[in-house]
């Protein structure tokens, strides 16, 4: 179970990311997670949203370079130590976790994670079997 990040690229400037999250507020698209890296000259939004296409699109009609990736969102344990779990688990099997960052939940006591994994579809089995939920498009929807 994957879900649909998406990642929009934008000029280091005061206001650009008001400019965005305003577009998304107007739209009717919730914002679940995001991250920002940037440089002195731009910066690379990520995000998790509840319509994730409706945001593409709504990108695309306003010439805002925005792309998709695949990401898996993790329920984990919501306790000291409870990210090395789960990291450990991933280690143990080679999996290898490219980026990660935290998630809003409000529905349960364990905290939600979203990882960018060299080999989604491997990790995503790994998961399964060490028993931890992984949270789809429709439980994103839900939040």
């Amino acid at each position: 179970m994957k879900i649909t990040q998406i990642s929009v690229f934008l000029e280091n400037r005061k206001g650009r990311l008001f400019e965005i999250c305003s577009l998304l507020g107007q739209a009717g698209i919730n914002i679940r997670a995001l991250t920002i890296a940037e440089t002195e000259t731009f910066g690379v939004l990520r995000m998790v949203v509840d319509k994730p296409a409706e945001a593409i699109d709504l990108f695309r009609k306003n010439n805002i370079t925005a792309n998709q990736t695949e990401v898996v969102a993790v329920e984990v344990p919501d306790s000291p130590g409870g990210l090395a779990q789960v990291l450990g688990i991933l280690r143990d099997h080679n999996v290898n976790v490219e980026y990660m960052y935290g998630f809003v939940e409000k529905q349960s006591e364990k905290a939600l994670l979203v990882f960018r994994f060299d080999n989604p579809e491997q990790a995503h089995q790994v998961l399964a079997k060490s028993g931890l939920s992984v949270v789809d498009e429709k439980g994103i929807q839900g939040l």
